[in-house]
């Protein structure tokens, strides 16, 4: 079965910029993370903004809880590589300064932004600079009016907050914004999901929030927006793990990967080990993820321990290692058996195949049309 008949089309949305990030209207799912250094160190800051824009992501957050860190911000937009977004919690004159700082979108949270006259300066700072922006609801944050209609946090509570919010920019003709509704809990943020996707054309920003630390935050990043992307919600994503967040990145990519809806770097097929392994498949595996962390162009390698699966996983891979005997085993190449190499040379093999692999596709690409 084809992963394109089970993942739905994706919903149709509005798209808007995020600096030169394209998000929603049919691009591609963008990936994002936020730095965890202090904002007011810009080398710091810029150090791990450039970690994770190796790593690919397409969109930085930052945080901007002071006048220093709005005051660093603009020293940050000048050295990144990726659009910066500012984070902005509790003081709107902070969205103000860091839409003049050069943030290329403001992420408010309705919850603790202020007053609707407070919110409409951050709009116009936002029209005035050219910024989009995000309406960040937070089941953890919501506005006490509605933690009081509803007793609690719950999707429906959520959705109406996103919903108000969003009327407002749209009095204000103000449509370069996109929405999360984010919750810890998964069943909540999925259902509050749903619900927006139903009422709403604006991006979707999701994200699975506070979900843990780096295993079970995955499993629960992965359940969640796995569930959504599936069926076609979604337009831009971060996994937010308690975590390194170049952990993030690598995460995002994965979750796509898996429904094949955006393919960077090398794509890992590999079996769980057992009793027929014809070499160690785990300490394999974990040599080539380090040694090709770097790759960025899409190529799936299967490594599978024995004969039994691996013939049939290398037809589906552009290179594939199969476990043989006595310390030899087959290489394949586009799905057909080639050569073999040793125990002791394979790792470093495969990677000078990846990294061949690699180097033809861009020379390809590059070359002239009537070269």
């Amino acid at each position: 079965m084809d992963t394109l008949d089970f993942v739905k089309p994706r919903r149709k949305t509005r798209q808007i910029r995020v600096g030169n990030v394209l998000v929603g209207g049919g691009a591609p799912i963008s990936v994002q993370s936020m730095t965890n250094t202090p904002t007011e160190d810009v080398a710091a800051t810029v150090g791990q903004i450039l970690k994770l824009s190796d790593a690919g992501a397409d969109i930085v957050r930052v945080s901007c809880p002071t006048v220093e860190a709005t005051d660093a911000l603009k020293d940050i937009v000048s050295q990144s590589p990726v659009p910066i977004v500012a984070d902005i919690h509790f003081h709107y004159q902070r969205g103000i300064e860091a839409a003049k700082a050069g943030a290329a979108c403001l992420r408010i949270n309705p919850g603790n932004i202020g007053n609707q006259s407070r919110v409409r300066e951050v709009v116009k700072a936002a029209r005035d600079h050219g910024c989009s922006m995000r309406i960040g609801v937070n089941a953890g944050s919501l506005e006490k009016h509605l933690l009081e209609k509803y007793k609690e946090p719950c999707p429906e509570a959520m959705v109406e907050s996103a919903l108000f919010h969003a009327a407002f920019l749209q009095e204000e003709d103000f449509h370069d914004f996109k929405i999360s509704v984010k919750a810890s809990n998964v069943a909540m943020a999925v259902t509050a999901y749903r619900m927006l996707s139903e009422k709403l054309d604006y991006p979707l920003h999701l994200g699975i929030t506070e979900s843990g630390p780096l295993r079970l935050g995955l499993v629960r990043s992965a359940i969640g927006l796995g569930m959504m992307l599936q069926e076609g919600i979604g337009d831009t994503i971060r996994v937010s793990l308690a975590a390194d967040p170049v952990e993030e990145i690598h995460a995002g990519f994965n979750i796509l990967k898996s429904l094949n809806l955006r393919h960077r770097g090398v794509n890992i097929v590999a079996c769980p080990s057992c009793a027929r392994q014809g070499f160690d498949v785990v300490k394999t595996v974990a040599l080539l993820e380090e040694k090709l962390a770097h790759i960025t162009e899409p190529m799936t390698v299967s490594i599978i321990g024995c004969v039994v699966n691996g013939p049939g996983e290398a037809l589906k891979s552009d290179i594939g290692l199969t476990g043989g005997g006595n310390g030899t085993h087959m290489v394949y190449m586009a799905g057909k058996r080639d050569h073999q190499t040793s125990t002791q040379d394979m790792v470093s093999h495969i990677v000078d195949l990846v990294e061949q692999a690699q180097a033809n596709r861009l020379k390809v690409r590059i070359q002239p049309e009537n070269a």
